[in-house]
């Protein structure tokens, strides 16, 4: 199992809520299940397009470490589990919609260019 050298050196809340929802794919795992509610992993994977599994899986499980996602599982059969945002992963949302919402305003800004929404994280809300 991968372990780290060295521990992460958290100084500031605001480096601790960067490495919650500021990885590449948190943010945008967390938007997907404000929108949708609870999926499943392969419904998750749907949403998200471009992700190797390795990853998506690794991220989830992070996700779920750091009290962001809830993980359900069924006694079924076929096993069902089901991932929806913990109370503190809802906690979240407001903070990425206005991110969302500041990124749309001076990236055309910025740059000129238009920048193409998700419809995740109702933007506009």
């Amino acid at each position: 199992m991968y372990q780290k050298k060295l521990e992460t050196d958290i100084r500031c809340p605001l480096e601790y809520g960067l490495e919650i929802f500021g990885e590449k794919w948190n943010s945008r795992i967390i938007c997907v299940l404000a929108a949708k509610k609870v999926l499943r992993y392969s419904e998750i994977r749907r949403e998200m397009g471009n992700i190797t599994d390795a990853v998506l899986a690794s991220t989830i499980k992070n996700l779920i470490s750091n009290g962001i996602i809830q993980r359900k599982s069924y006694d079924e059969i076929p096993p069902r589990v089901e991932y929806s945002l913990s109370d503190k992963g809802k906690s979240v949302v407001p903070i990425l919609r206005s991110i969302c919402k500041w990124a749309g305003i001076f990236y055309k800004e910025d740059s000129g260019n238009k920048m193409v929404h998700c419809q995740k994280c109702d933007y506009g809300a």
